[in-house]
């Protein structure tokens, strides 16, 4: 059986475009890191093309017809051209920007034509239109009125089949504009013949509301402009057809910048725009009930429904939002990507010592618990329960001492210890994730971060209960978990001169062992600490000469082992005084050496390369020598082996391209290393993996999870394919 896919942790990009929905199925597609995930459906890359020379920032799509914008300060219109042998994109024109970045994009038709008409925005305060005109779009106006970069462009057309064609504009003023696109109808001279001779008040407002833009006045202000801006297309190869593109509303009501912009369907009889900002809120904004004298609707858009952590206190917002499940739900993403994951690169994972969760550490800062959650029915589903660490400095690594306490080393000279609150150990029972003794329940009730500060304080008074219920019934929400999920901080641990690099934990969970970046062989040492006093154990351990990559203990504690940047390993014998010794070294590997493994039997370990090999190492004769070198495509950058069952064994490798190899041995054959499988990243990563570890769990030992530079954590389950 090949490898399956159990869990996926992964953030959504902070950009606003970075995610769509396919409005018949609801299947939610995004950007995540390098990758696109997707909800329920087998991807499949048709095309790959190196479409600019810098990063794309807007793109959208009209029948065969892909709009790209770019950093690179040009748009491009490309035609997606399927053929026998290859699907192609064509590149059928260039719009060079002069400097100016394009943040958003839209496409749509005109009224009651297939004239397609482009509107770009972006790091300027003006929105573009341009027209197609014989397979060739052509510049046919610009709109004025924002006073800074616009984020977001969406077009609709409202109602019935006359109406006009929409497009809201949303920007970093904080404001959205409306402008309506419909066919010019020139007022006849006896139209105005029969305007009443008297103007009331509704017929000035309507004069108003049917003005254009704002522009700049003479003596610095804002003031009213009467100008209609007028397209020219041509419809037919014998007919062109005149539209009017006019200012409509101002819809405001953001306390920040508007950072996406997203129509209902139009199923619905009320039309809606759903819009998102950095103030961290989301607003369904719908035309007022409000008529004029001829019973038309007025141009006037409220606020029909606000949502979201109003008040601003999460991080940066919302970045963008999506209409769901035919326009009755409403998605938004934030800046640390609100769905699951890390909004970075993840450096570093742990199981709790019976395997009921897992912790991750990573470059968004923060370290975060993920746990199968029990529904009363149907089988658990994978979900993040905790975001224990939000923190100044990136997290590297992370290793659990107890299953309610944990050590974690950042970009920082210090080792930080923290144990869990009453709050999870009251969520963790039950959500039926584990199991505590009554006494664990006697804690702090949760973690707060001081002002300017880096340390969790523990709280023991406020709430005396998680949101939801008398003792929270369902996992936290995205809000929540950044905000009442940390656990109190205890311990610091300090010895070492620089930032620290990487972290273990002993198979007793009663030692740690800590290195840092290093150029010499003064600061090339691991220390070690017992886990009540956190005192040092012993005298640090000396003989690299580059920074320490990776620490591993044996399984009895017996051997500590190192590998390093300086190529090769070093191994540390316990002795009787509980310090640890020099007993073995090796530098037969030709790059830096990544990761190294013990396996569970405790006769061998592992150590992997960038010199594209994975070698196991077996004691014989007093000296611990090379007995199988497994040759990799890519350099080999993690390795672990899995939970013995006292017959073979299986070995994970990690590839710097995200690939995964699964390699077995029989136990009585130490040097007789096999491929099972290939695990491709479609189902693993896409950039340099950096952390493997099997499930410690008599149910389930055949889980591996593992985290990458590509911002995911995953947990594949594999059994055998061959014996």
């Amino acid at each position: 059986m090949v490898a399956t896919l159990v869990y996926v942790s992964a953030a959504t990009n902070r950009f606003s475009q970075a995610a769509d929905i396919s409005p018949s199925s609801s299947l939610v597609s995004f950007g995540s890191a390098r990758s696109v995930a997707l909800w329920d459906l087998e991807w499949k890359n048709t095309a790959n093309i190196q479409a600019h020379s810098k990063a794309i920032s807007t793109l959208c799509v009209q029948g065969n017809r892909v709009i790209t914008g770019s950093s690179d300060s040009s748009i491009k219109i490309w035609s997606f051209v399927e053929g026998n042998e290859k699907d192609n994109f064509v590149e059928k024109q260039t719009i060079e920007l002069q400097g100016r970045y394009p943040l958003a994009s839209a496409l749509a038709y005109l009224p009651q034509t297939n004239v397609a008409i482009l509107a770009f925005a972006g790091t300027n305060t003006e929105v573009q239109l341009w027209v197609c005109s014989e397979d060739i779009f052509v510049q046919s106006a610009t709109l004025s009125g924002h006073e800074d970069w616009i984020r977001s462009l969406s077009f609709k057309i409202l109602g019935r089949e006359d109406s006009p064609l929409v497009l809201a504009s949303g920007s970093q003023d904080s404001t959205i504009r409306l402008w309506n696109i419909e066919p010019w109808k020139k007022i006849s001279p006896t139209t105005l013949q029969n305007l009443p001779a008297g103007p009331t008040d509704e017929l000035l407002d309507n004069f108003e509301a049917s003005l254009g833009d704002l522009v700049d006045g003479e003596e610095g202000g804002r003031q009213v402009s009467l100008k209609h801006h007028i397209l020219t297309v041509k419809t037919s190869a014998t007919s062109s057809q005149q539209f009017s593109v006019t200012f409509d509303a101002l819809l405001v009501g953001h306390e920040a910048g508007v950072t996406s912009l997203s129509w209902r369907e139009s199923v619905h009889q009320t039309p809606t725009l759903l819009s998102t900002s950095t103030d961290s809120s989301v607003i369904l904004w719908s035309p007022s009930s409000v008529t004029s004298p001829n019973n038309e609707s007025s141009s006037i858009w409220i606020n029909k429904q606000r949502f979201g952590d109003v008040g601003g206190q999460r991080l940066g917002g919302f970045l963008g939002g999506l209409w769901a499940n035919s326009g009755k739900d409403v998605l938004a993403w934030g800046w640390a990507g609100a769905i699951s994951g890390h909004s970075g690169p993840i450096k570093g994972l742990d199981w709790s010592p019976d395997g009921s969760y897992i912790i991750s550490a990573g470059l968004d800062q923060t370290t975060r618990i993920h746990a199968p959650v029990h529904a009363s029915q149907g089988r658990p589903s994978w979900h993040e329960i905790a975001r224990p660490q939000v923190h100044g400095y990136d997290v590297l690594n992370v290793v659990f001492i107890d299953p309610l306490k944990f050590a974690s080393i950042a970009d920082e000279k210090v080792v930080r210890v923290f144990e869990a609150p009453r709050n999870f150990v009251e969520l963790a029972g039950n959500l039926g994730v584990s199991q505590f003794a009554d006494k664990e329940y006697k804690r702090p009730l949760g973690a707060n971060v001081p002002p300017l500060g880096l340390s969790n304080k523990a709280v023991t008074e406020g709430p005396q209960e998680l949101p939801g219920g008398p003792i929270a019934s369902r996992r936290p929400f995205d809000g929540e978990l950044a905000s009442i999920t940390l656990w109190p901080e205890t311990e610091k641990i300090y010895g070492h001169g620089y930032e620290s690099i990487t972290l273990a934990v002993s198979t007793s969970r009663t030692l740690i062992a800590t290195a840092c970046k290093s150029t010499n062989a003064e600061h090339a040492v691991v220390r070690v600490y017992d886990t009540t006093s956190y005192k040092p154990v012993g005298a640090p351990l000396s003989g690299h000469v580059l920074t320490v990559t990776r620490i591993a203990f044996s399984p009895d504690d017996r051997y500590i082992l190192t590998v390093s940047r300086d190529r090769s390993w070093r191994l540390f014998e316990l002795q009787v005084t509980g310090a640890y010794t020099p007993t073995g070294t090796d530098k037969s590997h030709g790059r830096i050496i990544w990761d190294c493994a013990w396996a569970a039997e405790g006769d061998i370990f592992a150590t992997a390369s960038r010199d594209k090999t994975v070698k196991i190492w077996e004691k014989g004769n007093g000296h611990w020598n090379a007995i199988s070198t497994i040759k990799t495509s890519q350099a080999a950058t993690a390795v672990a082996f899995a939970p013995g069952n006292g017959e073979k064994r299986r070995l994970a490798i990690g590839l710097e391209n995200g690939e995964i190899l699964i390699y077995w041995g029989l136990c009585t054959t130490t040097s007789d290393w096999r491929l099972d499988e290939t695990v491709c990243s479609r189902l693993a990563h896409v950039d340099h993996i950096h952390r493997m570890a099997w499930r410690p769990s008599s149910t389930h030992p055949d889980e591996l999870a593992t985290c990458s530079e590509d911002g995911t954590l995953r947990i594949l389950k594999h059994r055998f394919l061959s014996y």
